[in-house]
């Protein structure tokens, strides 16, 4: 279930766009993962989420492992979960 939730972030969205197919800068890039995180992990979709080590990665809690993301892939990521209701849960 974890790989066709990753092989379709892979594949669904390579560069997260706004509601007018701009691409979204890194700021409010960054706040709409964090968004998107508190929703999956309220449907208890995945076991936690923070910041990543770097600026421009996010951490998400996956089956009970912590795992550093782009923020694209990220948002991906997250985005498809919700979608599907596709939960990493332990």
């Amino acid at each position: 279930m974890i790989t066709a939730a990753i092989h379709t972030a892979n594949t669904a969205n390579p560069a997260p766009t706004d509601s007018t197919g701009d691409h979204l800068p890194g700021d409010h890039l960054r706040a709409e993962v964090e968004k998107l995180a508190a929703e999956a992990f309220h449907q208890h979709l995945i076991s936690g989420y923070g910041d990543g080590e770097s600026p421009d990665e996010y951490q998400i809690v996956l089956q009970g492992k912590p795992r550093h993301y782009s923020l694209e892939y990220a948002h991906s990521l997250l985005a498809n979960l919700i979608e599907h209701q596709i939960s990493l849960v332990e």
